[in-house]
């Protein structure tokens, strides 16, 4: 039985209780891998579902006024865009609670997941930064290691897997929506070279996770991170590998970020040289690279515009700086800067002369933030420095549009939007945008 916090009523009086079953018409693609139905007019976002169709939901969550969250249990009817789903074990003859999360849009002919991710970003836009876009989400090719089939379904592409370990020492990925182990036989997203090192089989005990990285060069890596005695997970010792984009090498740490799709770096260091107004854009200036890592961004300007560019790249990882000042030393012009994004534009802001005021409101910036976005601090210094232009590089489409929204507030436009079908099988979506005055 649900508890009181678990009961609500519908619009018309009706309750509703956690566990009840509802069936329900699925109209709409909402941000995050859900879609969106309605009960008696309240809003109820549903999981395993696409637009089109009518299901069997089993209510996970009636506290809400406004809307309440089901999973899908059973297709009463099918929207023809639904195909069998790429993981048996994320499948729907599984029970919502036993399936694998990881691999949302599974279900889904990859050419109308797509079409999905694309009104997500066009809908984000509209809502909250007023743009009307007709953006179209690119596919990437996969790797080297992909077997036959795979660009066609969306699989072989996943570079980087985390595996979870269970209090038995068991491992594998979370459950949809939740911190439950669900043990695997196999990870169809995955790089097949890491596929086949997985330890899917495996006991770990006493471990925080398992971390599978296949870099482009070298053997494929794992990474088994201990707890410490208050359960929390420690880091797990340097591990140097290489990552090759086009002509250049990256080094970086097996544990550090980089791109997940075996395309996607070279995809946004492309998208980045291509998305850069050149006419607008001065070596000379006060460049910037935010939240730049290992430097990836900052060698795709260099690589344009030529070795002497003047580039600051800004990242809070001591370790991630450390490399990115080795990846970009022959790139007499860049420097790099250890420290938080707000804290760096927030001294640059407050002590630059007036000369150097100059050459930073001729700058390019390339702002690659987290998935929360850069958020409205980093927005207003931004708007502060003034640059003639940002190059922003986004995985979540709700914070882009945002992050413009707020950008729009100090002055500027966006030129130009590209998004990339980096995460195939799931609902996440890349994007580059070009912003200027």
């Amino acid at each position: 039985m649900g508890t009181s916090n678990d009961i609500q009523a519908d619009s018309n009086g009706h309750s509703a209780e956690v566990g009840a079953e509802l069936e329900l018409d699925v109209t709409n693609v909402a941000h995050g891998g859900i879609f969106i139905a309605r009960n008696e007019g309240r809003v109820v976002f549903v999981s395993d579902t696409l637009p089109g169709e009518r299901v069997r939901a089993r209510l996970t969550s009636a506290s809400h006024k406004s809307f309440w969250r089901a999973e899908t249990v059973e297709v009463l009817t099918p929207a023809p865009e639904r195909q069998p789903h790429i993981w048996a074990a994320a499948a729907l003859d599984r029970d919502p609670v036993d399936r694998a999360g990881g691999a949302e849009f599974g279900h889904i002919e990859l050419g109308f997941q797509r079409e999905l991710k694309r009104q997500v970003l066009a809908d984000a836009l509209k809502r909250m930064a007023g743009i009307e876009s007709e953006v179209t989400v690119e596919p990437v090719p996969v790797g080297p290691n992909a077997s036959p089939g795979d660009a066609a379904d969306g699989t072989g592409w996943r570079t980087r897997v985390r595996l979870h370990v269970d209090e038995d020492g068991s491992v594998g990925p979370y459950a949809a929506r939740s911190h439950r182990v669900i043990p695997v036989g196999d990870l169809p997203l995955a790089d097949r070279l890491l596929e086949a090192a997985a330890p899917l089989d495996k006991m770990f005990p006493g471990a925080a996770s398992v971390d599978i990285v296949a870099p482009s060069l070298g053997s494929v890596q794992i990474l088994v991170a201990e707890q410490d005695d208050k359960g929390r997970r420690r880091h797990t010792p340097k591990t140097l590998i290489r990552e090759v984009v086009g002509e250049r090498e990256f080094r970086l740490d097996a544990a550090g970020f980089w791109q997940v799709h075996t395309s996607a770096a070279e995809t946004l260091y492309r998208a980045v040289q291509d998305t850069i107004d050149a006419d607008a854009f001065d070596p000379r200036a006060a460049n910037l690279d935010l939240y730049g890592g290992v430097g990836l961004l900052a060698a795709a300007v260099g690589d344009r515009f030529g070795s002497t560019v003047r580039m600051t790249s800004v990242e809070s990882d001591p370790q991630a700086t450390d490399f990115a000042a080795e990846n970009l030393a022959e790139w007499v012009g860049a420097s790099v800067q250890t420290s938080r994004v707000d804290r760096f534009l927030n001294a640059l802001v407050r002590d630059s002369s007036a000369a150097e005021k100059a050459r930073q409101s001729a700058a390019t910036v390339i702002l690659d933030p987290p998935r929360s976005g850069a958020g409205k601090e980093v927005i207003d210094l931004l708007g502060a420095v003034e640059p003639a232009q940002i190059v922003y590089v986004a995985c979540d489409p709700v914070a882009l549009a945002r992050d413009i929204a707020l950008l729009a507030g100090h002055g500027y436009t966006l030129r130009r939007l590209r998004a990339f079908d980096l995460f195939p099988n799931t609902h996440h979506v890349e994007a580059v945008a070009l912003l200027s005055r």
